[in-house]
């Protein structure tokens, strides 16, 4: 199973489309759970309060890959490798997407892996998509599948 934990809503009704749309594809392969939890307004407190909300929907066994700009970039076959991979060990494989403020330190280190897409920033609810459609592509690597290059 996937687990995306995010911080923040989708509002946008084109964005929500696109990822039920990709919610659908992907549930083909696997079961994927997307959790939004409430983001804070008042800056001195958010990362703490966030974590708390973010580290709640976490389990001990659970692979986690926290999506950070200072984090590792990968190509879309290494992605496919590493979700392969980890789903032949591990129960659930955990994306966490951070608030506007970024993750605080104490979900960072409960993070088994730190991946950035790019050093540009993203809306929080277009990467969202961006994310999804890199799990998709993955799993039609991972099953020999062709897709779009």
């Amino acid at each position: 199973m996937i687990k995306i934990v995010c911080v923040g809503k989708v509002k946008e009704k084109f964005f929500v489309s696109a990822l039920k749309e990709y919610e659908q594809r992907i549930s083909k392969y696997t079961k994927i759970d997307i959790i939004e939890v409430k983001d804070e307004k008042i800056i001195e407190k958010a990362l703490k309060i966030e974590a708390d909300r973010i580290l709640k929907n976490i389990k001990d066994s659970d692979y986690v890959i926290t999506l950070e700009i200072g984090g590792n970039e990968i190509s879309s076959l290494e992605l496919a490798s590493k979700i392969d991979n980890n789903f032949n060990t591990n129960a659930n494989l955990v994306f966490v997407i951070g608030g506007s403020y970024g993750l605080d330190e104490s979900v960072k280190k409960r993070s088994n892996y730190a991946l950035s897409f790019s050093k540009m920033t993203f809306p929080h609810q277009l990467f969202r998509i961006i994310l999804l459609e890199q799990i998709y592509r993955s799993f039609k690597i991972n099953n020999n599948e062709s897709y779009h290059k």
